[in-house]
Formats: structure tokens, C-alpha cells, sequence
């Protein structure tokens, strides 16, 4: 982030991860964090700048920095695996580490360069147990009473899995809309819908919960994983295909491990005008 900012002034970055984008603002330096209503005005793609999620990195005692994630509505959003990709590889950057932690609401996710622009992050544990997901009431996360017969996993948020012959033959706006909203999730849900090509491969289309379609995302793509190597349909280690392009998913003992691209893109600074709505 450009040193010695003029206070009016708010630096960012932005990045991707296959086309999954974030604004990234340090407060590391001591910038203030912008307003929820700036967050909203940042995240409109015409009068704004834009992105899936925007993410704020503070200083934190036991891990390189702490994460925090909104969504374009202004909400929360507890977890951003493409986002934590791609704030270790700026970090690592930074610090010349290949190692490092990230604290985000999920806890302490390891990060670990591994070639390239590819960086890997532990997401941690899926939550398989409905109270954990959380959905509204006790029931079987495997087969959930909604039709289409999708699978609930936690990942640090809620994810709703379908699997359909064809990806390309749903609706995603209309689909992912309605069941974002849908009764049995009370902090409403990301929704995945799952083409399983072979033991080892899926194609994943991807809506998020305040978000809508995304080109990719890291705990939408490990909740698909886990809900296909759960249902028997793969194994715990697949290729996710998204539609910005190709992660690696591997769910084990310690946790879902994912692997993918990042891109910093340019850096810019937002004016006070902006940000207070002149």
C-alpha cells in the first residue's frame, strides 16, 4: 500500500483469484476502515469499483494479519478462501515467508506458497452437523428436504449443494436467488450446482449468498468437493472446474486444502469524496 497517504485519501488493491475479485484495504498503517455504506458504494461495478468481496487486513498478534470479508450488500462474509489465496501471496510478497497464517473468522488458516502464482490454503474442517451449518432445524445434512435432494456443509458459512446432469441447463440466477433465501438456512446460503465428470473432476457453478454469480470461489468450490467425496460420487481429492477457470481441491485428515491462482491487478485510491457519497 502507497506510504504516507493523505488522510482523505484511502488506498486499496485490487486482486483475483480466476476471476473471483476482491478489493483488498490494509489498516495494517492505520487506515480507517470505510463506512458498510462506502463498502456498498465500493462494490458497485458502474458507480464504484467493484468485487465479489471486499476484504479489510489488520495486524494480529498470533498470525500474520487478520482478515476480515464483505460482501457488495454491505453483509458479511465469514469466509473467502480465493481472497485469503490471494492476500497470502501479497503477504509472502511482503515478507519473503512461502509459509505463513492468516486469522479469518473461520480461525487460523495455514497458507503455503507453492509455485508460481499457485498458493494453497487449509480451510480448515468441513461442518457436517446441522446445527453447525447452521440450518434452522435438526435433520440430515446429506440428503436435506428440498427438491432436488442437495447436500448443507459448513465451511465457515452455508453452502447448499445440488448436483444436476448439466450445469449449463439451470437458470443460475433465478436458481440461486430462490434458494439463497430459502427457509432452511437462517443466515441464508451459498448455492452450488455440480456436474460430476469423473471420480477425479466436477464442474461447479457457483452462486453466493450477497453476492450472486461468481466466476469462482475457494469455500463454495471445497463445499462442492465435500459434498460429492460425502455422497460417494468422488473421491477426496478433485479438480474443480469454475467458470474462471481450474482449482485443486483435497479434503483431508487436517482439513480442505485448496490450491489455485492469484492475480494482483492494480493499485488505486479511493478519494473522500467517493466515500462519503458527494
Amino acid at each position: 500500500m502507497p506510504a504516507g497517504a493523505a488522510s482523505d485519501r484511502l488506498p486499496f488493491m485490487k486482486m483475483h483469484g480466476l476471476g473471483n475479485d476482491f478489493v483488498v484495504i490494509d489498516l495494517r498503517g492505520g487506515v480507517q476502515a470505510p463506512s458498510v455504506e462506502a463498502i456498498r458504494r465500493i462494490g458497485d461495478r458502474h458507480f464504484g469499483v467493484g468485487f465479489d468481496q471486499l476484504a479489510l487486513i489488520s495486524n494480529d498478534a498470533e498470525a500474520a494479519a487478520s482478515l476480515v470479508f464483505y460482501n457488495p450488500d454491505g453483509s458479511i462474509s465469514a469466509a473467502c478462501g480465493n481472497a485469503t489465496r490471494c492476500i497470502a501471496r501479497h503477504l509472502m510478497d511482503e515478507s519473503g515467508l512461502s509459509t505463513l497464517s492468516l486469522r479469518t473468522e473461520r480461525g487460523i488458516l495455514q497458507c503455503e506458497a507453492v509455485g508460481a502464482d499457485l498458493v494453497r490454503v487449509n480451510m480448515g474442517l468441513p461442518q457436517l452437523d446441522w446445527i453447525d451449518v447452521p440450518l434452522s432445524e435438526a435433520m440430515d445434512t446429506l440428503h436435506l428436504p428440498i427438491e432436488g435432494d442437495p447436500v448443507a456443509t459448513g465451511m465457515g458459512n452455508p453452502h447448499c449443494t445440488f448436483f444436476v446432469d448439466s450445469v449449463e441447463g439451470v437458470d443460475l440466477k433465478s436458481f440461486g436467488s430462490r434458494h439463497e433465501h430459502h427457509p432452511l438456512f437462517p443466515r441464508r446460503t451459498n448455492v452450488e450446482i455440480v456436474e460430476v465428470r469423473s471420480p477425479s473432476q466436477i464442474r461447479l457453478r457457483i452462486w453466493e449468498r450477497g453476492t450472486g454469480i461468481t466466476l469462482a470461489s475457494g469455500s463454495c468450490s471445497c463445499a462442492a468437493a465435500v459434498a460429492a467425496a460425502r455422497r460417494g460420487l468422488t473421491d477426496r481429492k478433485v479438480e474443480v472446474l469454475v467458470d474462471g477457470g481450474r482449482l485443486e481441491i483435497d479434503w483431508r485428515d487436517d482439513g480442505v486444502w485448496m490450491t489455485g491462482p492469484t492475480a494482483h491487478v492494480f493499485d488505486g485510491v479511493f478519494t473522500s469524496e467517493f466515500l462519503d457519497g458527494n
